[in-house]
């Protein structure tokens, strides 16, 4: 329906090992095909994971009951059932460092930091399976709203701890902005949240935010989230669609709560829409142009 209803801005949220677990290609193909117009996500799945892996480094299988203490001794880091060396996310960390010594001192959201590094990766010709490339070159926004929580919160911590002055720094507010003007110049928004978390409420506080601001923009219209996270303990990530109807975030008919592993729901609703052919005649959005001339 999302796909179907030419008036909706779609956005993805992702939470999780998402990457590291093997969804990166699901996330390309529906960058790819034009079934998604904005992400918000986590730090780690951008930086340590997507990123991490377009620079040519890999994630490899591992197992849960490894000797932990072995593997901090041979630099190499858990990500519950995945492996990955330490050595490799430190040349990730200095990498974001690089990008960072060679932009302009200012003030940026995380999108404008994220389209650097898709524009470093595709200038530097690294490795082309990265949706934070595909995402440069279709001109989709990617948002991190807490950026420094991620392999590159290090560099730039070293950024501006030897620039100073000169550096730049990452505005989660300008991120809460950016999005809630997302929001407003979208007749229509469809969420599909994967996982929980910060991507998740962040995007749907853009409906408040507008309202505060005097817009009438209309509760998101659909929403799917596949999550494996309880609401019994109140936890935001558990939180249902239902319940954000009472905020005004989320409207209710056209929202569902899918209680399933991400690696085994995610594929086969990408699949399935995929194999339906709606996206076939679905414009891309370029949303990145929406701030071509605005600071």
């Amino acid at each position: 329906m999302m796909l179907n209803d030419k008036k909706c801005t779609n956005i993805l949220c992702l939470a999780g090992s998402l990457v590291s677990a093997g969804l990166k290609k699901v996330i390309i193909n529906l960058i790819q095909n034009n079934m998604i117009d904005v992400i918000v996500s986590t730090g780690a799945i951008v930086v340590d994971q997507d990123f991490f892996e377009g620079l040519g480094f890999y994630h490899y299988r591992g197992f849960v009951n490894a000797d932990d203490d072995q593997l901090r001794k041979l630099m190499i880091d858990r990500i519950y059932d995945t492996f990955i060396d330490e050595e490799d996310l430190r040349i990730c960390d200095m990498t974001t460092k690089e990008i960072a010594d060679n932009m302009s001192p200012g003030i940026y959201s995380s999108r404008e930091f994220i389209y650097e590094m898709g524009k470093y990766l595709y200038k530097n010709k690294k490795n082309t399976e990265s949706f934070v490339h595909e995402a440069y070159k279709k001109e989709v926004p990617v948002f991190c709203p807490a950026f420094s929580d991620s392999s590159a919160g290090f560099g730039l911590v070293f950024h501006q701890t030897e620039k100073k002055e000169k550096s730049i720094a990452i505005d989660s507010v300008k991120d809460f902005r950016e999005l809630t003007e997302i929001k407003v110049n979208s007749k229509d928004t469809g969420l599909l949240m994967i996982g929980g978390g910060v991507p998740k409420n962040f995007i749907q506080d853009t409906v408040v935010a507008a309202d505060i601001l005097g817009v009438d923009s209309p509760m998101h219209k659909y929403a799917i989230q596949l999550t494996v996270a309880d609401e019994r303990d109140g936890a935001l990530s558990g939180s249902t669609l239902k319940e954000a109807n009472s905020w005004g975030k989320v409207d209710s008919g056209l929202e569902q709560m899918v209680f399933g592993e991400a690696t085994i729901t995610f594929p086969l609703i990408a699949s399935y829409v995929y194999h339906k052919g709606c996206w076939e005649k679905r414009k891309e959005k370029k949303l990145n142009k929406l701030f071509s001339n605005k600071k």
